[in-house]
């Protein structure tokens, strides 16, 4: 078969059939490992901006079925399928079925530019930059997946890459000593405070600032993440009192519509970096923290920003604008390593630290196919798509009551 009937035949069978918001019951992880301790996630107070309802020295995780996992299952008319993940539950999983679904299904499952637009104008009415961009993501990641394995290629080759030997992780977990007993060089811890708790909130914030650059060495890249928790004069406030201890970036510390906020405190803390971008979806937000030069580091993630397509479009501005992208949580996918793997000027990668203490990252990991870190750096998968090793057989129509798992914070 010559070139172009193989190009023609590929295209003919790359026809959408079926866009579906699905679980995946994957089998129960077998831990053979003693537990030492509970994982952070299970005791750490966490600041967040419901905390003026619900009390920060509790862990707050999404109430109810809201954080569960969304798998989106895209299918051609010649039988291969892609599979992508997004979040947030039921809201998310009928706007793949109900609203996106019939928009795409008989389009060619490789015209991925199209596609996105085609997603992205339709929102509109209704709004692009909520749970629309999370299940845009979803299926934009499918794509992908798909097209890898029509192609026979991993995805980081499709976009472009490698661009390195290894991705180098930093790790995200207030169990410092477990970090570095698994060999990570690069740390940021969780914030505890609400910024209506005050010159209090600022005490603890620098008690626990203090002591993880104590445990973490003088020249360890050290991060903070307040989520969202802080206001601006607290937030420079906080830059006042961490800046002893180097911190690399302060992360998320305002609300993603807080365009002039940002401004100002990126003014007002020329000493401290300043990055965000996973509550921010699609483009046109990125668009704006980066032409006014905002922050120095860009967080899109790609399971809520849009998908991978809207993150490249991301990545393009920053890169020209000399800003870093970073993807939130992007170590913890398939979809955020290969993104992290292809693009030269994406230099780090975060790693979300949820396995109980003693529990090796390979053991814990429940995607099979996905690479884990190694000493703080991984390879992604080179297998076609984002390498998953997901059979057809686990996966099952979308119901709330699946074992989806959580971890929106």
């Amino acid at each position: 078969m010559s070139a172009e009937e193989t190009s023609t035949e590929r295209s003919r069978s790359a026809r959408i059939a079926a866009i579906r918001a699905v679980n995946v019951r994957f089998p129960e992880r077998k831990i053979v490992s003693e537990v030492r301790r509970a994982n952070w996630n299970d005791y750490a107070p966490r600041g967040l901006p419901m905390n003026r309802y619900f009390p920060p020295d509790l862990p707050a995780k999404t109430p109810g079925i809201a954080g569960s996992a969304v798998w989106v299952q895209v299918v051609t008319e010649g039988g291969e399928w892609g599979l992508g993940r997004c979040s947030f539950g039921e809201p998310v999983a009928a706007l793949v079925n109900q609203h996106f679904a019939p928009l795409l299904i008989g389009r060619d499952a490789l015209a991925t530019e199209m596609l996105n637009d085609i997603m992205w104008r339709s929102t509109k009415r209704h709004g692009s930059v909520g749970l629309s961009a999370i299940a845009q993501s979803g299926i934009d990641l499918a794509l992908w997946d798909l097209k890898g394995k029509l192609f026979g290629e991993p995805v980081y080759r499709l976009i472009g890459g490698p661009s390195r030997e290894s991705v180098r992780c930093y790790c995200t977990s207030d169990d410092l000593d477990w970090s570095l007993e698994l060999g990570f060089d690069a740390f940021k811890l969780s914030n505890p405070v609400f910024y209506e708790q005050g010159n209090r909130g600022l005490d603890l914030i620098e008690e626990k600032i203090a002591a993880g650059r104590a445990t973490v060495g003088a020249s360890a890249e050290l991060m903070f993440n307040p989520v969202m928790a802080f206001n601006v004069r607290f937030a420079i406030e906080v830059c006042e009192r961490v800046r002893p201890y180097r911190l690399s970036w302060l992360e998320e510390p305002l609300i993603p519509e807080d365009l002039e906020g940002h401004l100002q405190l990126r003014s007002a803390v020329p000493w401290m970096g300043i990055a965000t971008g996973e509550d921010h979806h699609t483009r046109i937000p990125f668009r704006q923290l980066i032409e006014r030069r905002a922050v120095d580091v860009v967080q899109p993630d790609l399971q809520w920003c849009g998908g991978l397509t809207e993150a490249l479009k991301i990545y393009a501005m920053a890169e020209a604008a000399g800003i870093r992208t970073i993807p939130h949580a992007g170590c913890n996918s398939p979809f955020g390593q290969h993104f992290a793997f292809a693009m030269p000027d994406c230099d780090l990668g975060e790693f979300h630290l949820s396995s109980p203490i003693g529990v090796p990252l390979a053991e814990w990991n429940s995607i099979p196919g996905m690479a884990v870190p190694e000493k703080g750096r991984l390879v992604p998968s080179d297998a076609p798509g984002f390498g998953m090793d997901i059979p057809q057989d686990w996966l099952e129509p979308w119901t709330t009551d699946a074992a989806n798992g959580v971890g929106v914070w």
